[in-house]
């Protein structure tokens, strides 16, 4: 047998090396859209409800007064965007570690309504803070036990305490009426309302910027203390970060009693925007930080994700939602969102790396 001669051995070498570029390109695109894809996926929505309803495409029509892109109606997207956003920032970081809590929205109600009651029953704003703020911790405790105690598939455990705050939060509303209200004798303070609604910096309200800071320290937990480094690390693998001394345990049960703190936070949000607390202001609310999370692209078994990005997709849905308001009837709506979370579970499957064994 003859020996590969040199040109052959070159033409072999030079194949592999072309290989190696196509994969090197190949890995680089798939980096970038997957890096940037969000920000598009937010671009065109926005440009999509601006024009909708346009009779002619004119830049200044664009910003006219009650179009999708006036300043007004920028501002009360925003408004409305404080509870998602501070519940879902921290609802990345217990889906980075492979857990999911179906309860959140149902909690953030119970809060609502309990902080409401309290501030209209005269107890006081830092009374009412620091009990709701206990009563969510709590909520995430229970969560935790029942998940990481108790062992119970985390949707089942977490759909169970849905009904249980959902049922609380209904029967602390008086008979006959479907919130907690101020009335002539009981009154919420004009300042927790403006806390939520009152323009301060660039016409948006301080639970905004609370949001905002919200969205940074979690960033900053996520991406530089050891509990960000640990939730990676068990939604990675799990036996694996057990195995190289990780407590899973303690940290996703520290993870629950976060989301739990946050979903007061949102609840207290959401009563002082609304003057009231509703039993039901945080349906859907789950579905939402579902979806939020995914088109941010932490992978739905966990492992990775970021709760930037996570802000990003909780400002897509705010749009979608806004937008369908004024542009299909509100029997459609639901079916919408089902199909941005069908289009959010696609995108997250085709850009987020999945993980085996």
């Amino acid at each position: 047998m003859s020996g590969i001669s040199s040109e052959e051995h070159i033409n072999v070498t030079t194949s592999k090396e072309s290989l190696r570029l196509q994969l090197d390109r190949s890995a680089a695109l798939r980096a970038n859209v997957k890096r940037y894809y969000i920000y598009v996926v937010l671009l065109l929505i926005v440009l999509v409800f601006s024009v909708v309803k346009l009779e002619t495409l004119s830049f200044s029509e664009l910003f006219a007064r009650g179009n999708f892109l006036s300043p007004d109606s920028i501002i009360n997207m925003l408004r409305s965007a404080v509870p998602i956003l501070i519940l879902s920032g921290a609802f990345t970081l217990l889906m980075i570690s492979g857990y999911i809590d179906l309860s959140v929205g149902s909690a953030m109600s119970l809060n609502a309504v309990v902080f409401a009651w309290l501030i209209l029953n005269g107890y006081g704003f830092l009374t009412a803070f620091i009990v709701v703020l206990l009563q969510g911790c709590v909520m995430g405790f229970l969560n935790g036990y029942l998940v990481m105690k108790l062992r119970i598939t985390p949707v089942i455990a977490t759909l169970v305490t849905l009904s249980l705050f959902k049922g609380t939060a209904l029967l602390i509303v008086p008979d006959g009426l479907s919130a907690i209200k101020s009335s002539a004798e009981q009154k919420m303070p004009d300042w927790i309302n403006n806390f939520a609604r009152k323009e301060v910096i660039l016409g948006l309200p301080w639970a905004f910027w609370v949001a905002v800071l919200v969205i940074v320290v979690l960033s900053i937990v996520q991406n530089k203390t050891i509990l960000g480094k640990y939730a990676a690390a068990i939604g990675g693998n799990r036996l694996a970060a057990e195995l190289s001394g990780i407590n899973a345990v303690r940290v996703v049960w520290l993870l629950y009693i976060i989301v739990g703190f946050f979903a007061a936070l949102a609840g207290m949000a959401r009563a002082s925007y609304m003057s009231l607390g509703d039993p039901l202001s945080g349906d859907t609310m789950e579905l939402s930080c579902i979806i939020a999370v995914l088109l941010g692209g932490t992978a739905f078994s966990g492992g990775e994700g970021s709760t930037l990005k996570t802000m990003i997709g909780a400002l897509i849905i705010v749009c979608v939602t806004t937008g369908l308001m004024t542009v299909i009837p509100a029997y459609w709506q639901t079916m919408a969102m089902g199909s941005v979370l069908l289009t959010a579970v696609v995108l997250n499957h085709l850009l987020v790396r999945e993980k085996t064994g």
